[in-house]
């Protein structure tokens, strides 16, 4: 048993109005609904917007309107069916299930924290989770459910772990130590949107580099402090599952670690040697690691490892006897997804919808436009446009998509301000990540939550935003003081890359 947690203040407010919303099924419906009536009023009166990338007159279309229902009947299977984040849940899901339930998870988890302060625990799993992009969304899975199982084998509480996790890959999505893919998304739509002012402009994936770096080390220190005096405290104390000091991993236990180490160093010498040579098969075109089979086959790699990870360690302590054991472990853990699987199906509705609808674009769009307008410069401008992409982000949760609306607007405007391409590239980013992990419509949330009830079956959605609330702000109030620092003094953002022009 646990200690009850705390529900009072303005955390706990969030948590039961959260919470006393009805099952996110049904949510979802309702918001359904709602869209039609929206989309049906909107469309009536002519609502419409001009798309700045395109040109095109981008108009709403009415989803109970014929050709709406005809859209609905024709495309309801393909709707849940390509809906992307499922494949990629389901598929990490057997794979960390697999070494999970031969034990490895548990058993390296004891071993590697035992005599760890909580605060090395905390800062481990922020970092790691912000820098978790660099396996794309396959990160939103991964850590948050190992730094559970952390949390727990050190007697802390899970969920603190979990949420630690969960706000680190979203909140923190942006911010790494690397090149990840998403600057590679990014740079080339912001060239393009800086090409319209002065067509000599050419940028590269690193324009924003240090800026990151600096960033993944700010909100790791935020995020230990959010962790460690607001979370935990809140939780309460844990008691729900052995100390990782009261049981020291036995005999067996080290040598299905050992082997499973030596096979990890395997499969490590044999990514490295398709990768470092010049020619290598995981290269991209001219040898390019960074638009390369190894950077887009990240999550397959991830899954492979895990599925022979668990098998090594399995064999090895005897959790696995036969070859049948391995898909009947794997079918086990994708138990607790059937709730999931058929929430997806109505969020995967509303999201194509929404996105048939065209509101999306239509609400970013104009939105921006009132920006503009207003006629913001220095730090109200910097600030608007990241509240400005927060907002969107609630109806909008593709960073990319949003990105090829905003950019040929923002990016213009703020060189005509005096500010470099690089720059509106970065105060974008920062908006775009603040809010993952608070939108209702995010397609991981479910995910999350059904992690969190394997601890504790009265969680909702109201506790998980409650609990990730204090992570964004504090990210959010970190990133806007960094972006001051760096246009007060002028300071790189990157390789050949500044604030202004």
């Amino acid at each position: 048993m646990e200690k009850e947690r705390k529900t009072g203040g303005v955390l706990g407010t969030i948590e039961r109005v959260g919470n006393m919303l009805p099952h996110p099924f049904i949510l979802f419906l309702y918001i359904i609904a709602i869209l039609a009536v929206v989309s049906a009023v909107l469309s009536l009166i002519g609502v419409s917007a001009v798309n700045p990338t395109t040109g095109e007159l981008v108009e709403v279309q009415n989803i109970i309107s014929r050709d709406g229902l005809v859209w609905i009947v024709e495309n309801m299977l393909n709707n849940f069916s390509t809906f992307a984040p499922l494949g990629l849940v389901l598929a990490m899901q057997m794979a960390i299930g697999l070494a999970e339930g031969a034990g490895l998870l548990d058993t390296f988890m004891r071993r590697a924290i035992l005599g760890v302060p909580l605060w090395a625990l905390s800062a481990t799993v922020l970092f790691l989770g912000i820098n978790g992009s660099i396996a794309s969304e396959a990160s939103i899975i991964v850590i948050p459910a190992l730094a559970a199982t952390a949390f727990q084998a050190m007697g802390k509480h899970p969920i603190a772990g979990l949420i630690a996790g969960y706000a680190a890959t979203n909140a923190g999505f942006t911010a790494n130590v690397l090149i990840t893919a998403t600057d590679a998304l990014l740079y080339g739509v912001t060239e393009e949107a800086a090409q319209l002012i002065d067509p000599e402009v050419s940028l590269t994936p690193a324009i924003n580099w240090y800026f990151m770096i600096v960033s993944t080390f700010l909100l790791t220190l935020v995020g230990v402090f959010v962790n460690d005096r607001i979370i935990t405290p809140r939780l309460g104390e844990y008691r729900g599952s052995e100390k990782a000091a009261e049981r020291v991993a036995t005999d067996v236990e080290k040598r299905g670690l050992r082997n499973t180490g030596i096979f990890t160093l395997i499969y490590i010498a044999l990514l490295l040697v398709c990768l470092i040579p010049h020619n290598g098969i995981l290269r991209g075109e001219n040898g390019s690691i960074l638009e390369s089979p190894f950077i887009n086959g990240l999550v397959p790699i991830l899954i492979v490892y895990f599925i022979l990870a668990g098998v090594v360690y399995g064999k090895t302590v005897g959790t696995i006897k036969s070859s049948g054991d391995v898909p009947k472990i794997m079918a086990d853990s994708l138990q607790s997804l059937t709730g999931y699987v058929v929430l997806v199906f109505v969020i995967a509705q509303f999201i194509n919808m929404f996105s048939y609808t065209n509101l999306g674009t239509i609400i970013a769009v104009n939105a921006s436009n009132a920006l503009q307008n207003v006629g913001f410069t220095g730090i109200p401008l910097v600030i608007g446009v990241i509240l400005l992409t927060i907002v969107v982000n609630f109806f909008m949760t593709s960073g990319t998509a949003k990105w090829y609306i905003f950019a040929p607007i923002f990016v213009p405007m703020f060189m005509l301000l005096g500010y470099s391409p690089e720059f509106a590239q970065v105060v974008y980013r920062i908006g775009d990540s603040i809010a993952n992990p608070l939108t209702p419509i995010y397609p991981y949330l479910p995910i999350v939550i059904g992690m969190a009830q394997k601890y504790d079956k009265k969680t909702g959605i109201g506790t998980i935003i409650s609990m990730t609330l204090p992570y964004s702000i504090a990210f959010l109030l970190v990133w806007i003081v960094q972006v001051i620092v760096w246009m007060v003094f002028d300071l790189p953002l990157g390789p050949g890359a500044s604030v202004f022009m």
